[in-house]
């Protein structure tokens, strides 16, 4: 009986002219293959990163905003404070990579203010449309200590590392934005003496984010257990913004202003404060005030703020940008063989409507919704629908029939 010679599957070496075969179920591999094999899994993990990374375009500040300004209207300071700190942001990255220098740029996180549907989440998404960096939006409104109901804080990152398809080195210079931060102030301007373990807890967890530090994340999400597999992300690169409503910091600023005071000692440039848009007069220790943490403050040293929509810019948002809601639903028409055609008339209806019930820009669309509905129920199945007129006398009849038009105004 003839001894049948082991050798490797892949090179063919017999197992007297290697070092070690290694044996299989059904086949052996050799120690010279081993080797090669983990050099090939190295270059291509090296050169999957270095694509990644390479990808990242030094957009300037001013092409930022011009790409915003497409898809934005309005909210120019807002707009240069996020190009600035995302063109930053870039050279951060393009640092970290070359390390021909010692000096070391700091980042600057951000926070955004501004009153519902005056774009804060539209202007992190059309960012996040041009960006060549791994970006992700997350809620502050779900997370909780670890420990309780909700999702742990390092939840965030674990969406950016999806996002940036477990790869680390792209994560940790990503950027993440963070919605609804006002929503995590504590409950009282005095610390707690109990577990506030969905304000100030939070607040607590998400300092060694802001600041930098290397923090154990479970990969696909949820909460953490013992004998979970972890992932090391070190979040000194990663460029934090948030943006939240602040209901009722207006009042904090105003009382900062003093706008009420009357008498011989007022001072005449308090006149000149714009009482209907006090926003604009934010500061920190306003955000302090209103129930973020000292730490939290300090590591968002940038505050921004968004202006209040007014007719003019509502008017706009209808029909300039390249996602205008008048060329959606034309468009969604149009993929029935219907030519929608509405009035000027209509346009200026739609926005007081809007601003009446103070919706801001989400209320244009609800608005239209309940002018369009029928329109969408009934014309495709129309068989000689070919044009759909949409006129002021239609517009206020079919929105007397929503339910937005029976919501008193405030």
């Amino acid at each position: 009986m003839v001894k049948k010679i082991e050798r490797c599957s892949f090179c063919g070496r017999e197992k007297s002219q290697t070092n070690v075969l290694i044996a299989g179920l059904d086949a052996h591999i050799c120690d010279n293959c081993v080797t090669q094999a983990q050099t090939i899994i190295e270059e291509e993990i090296t050169s999957k990163q270095s694509r990644y990374l390479n990808k990242i375009e030094l957009q300037k500040p001013r092409e930022i905003k011009n790409y915003l300004d497409q898809y934005v209207i309005g909210q120019d300071e807002a707009k240069i404070i996020m190009a600035v700190a995302v063109y930053n942001h870039y050279k951060r990255i393009k640092q970290t990579i070359k390390e021909d220098d010692d000096v070391e740029i700091e980042k600057s996180n951000i926070i955004m203010v501004g009153e519902t549907g005056t774009g804060k989440t539209l202007l992190a998404r059309t960012i996040a449309r041009m960006l060549k960096v791994p970006f992700c939006i997350a809620d502050a409104t779900v997370l909780t200590e670890a420990g309780y109901v909700g999702e742990d804080v390092e939840s965030i990152l674990s969406r950016l590392l999806q996002v940036a398809d477990y790869n680390v080195a792209a994560a940790e210079k990503g950027i993440i934005f963070i919605d609804e931060i006002d929503k995590i102030a504590r409950k009282s301007d005095n610390p707690s003496i109990t577990r506030d373990v969905s304000g100030e807890g939070v607040q607590q967890a998400l300092l060694k984010l802001l600041e930098g530090a290397v923090v154990n994340v479970p990969p696909q999400g949820g909460r953490k257990h013992p004998e979970q597999k972890m992932i090391q992300i070190n979040t000194k690169n990663i460029l934090f913004i948030a943006g939240g409503a602040f209901d009722g910091i207006d009042k904090i600023i105003a009382s900062r202003l003093r706008t009420n005071v009357i008498g011989y000692n007022f001072d005449k440039e308090k006149q000149q404060i714009d009482k209907g848009n006090l926003l604009q007069y934010i500061s920190p220790p306003d955000i302090k005030k209103f129930g973020l943490i000292p730490e939290i403050v300090g590591r968002m040293p940038v505050v921004t703020f968004l202006h209040p929509l007014m007719k003019e810019t509502l008017r706009r948002i209808l029909i300039e940008p390249n996602n205008a809601l008048m060329k959606q639903y034309t468009k969604l028409f149009k993929m029935d063989g219907i030519e929608m055609k509405v009035d000027e008339e209509v346009l200026d209806f739609v926005v007081e409507k809007s601003i009446a019930f103070k919706l801001g820009a989400r209320g244009l669309r609800s608005i239209l919704e309940g002018i369009l509905t029928d329109a969408m129920f009934e014309l495709p199945s129309a068989k000689n629908a070919k044009v759909l007129h949409i006129t002021l006398d239609y517009a206020e009849e079919k929105f007397r029939k929503t339910n937005i038009a029976k919501l008193r105004v405030a």
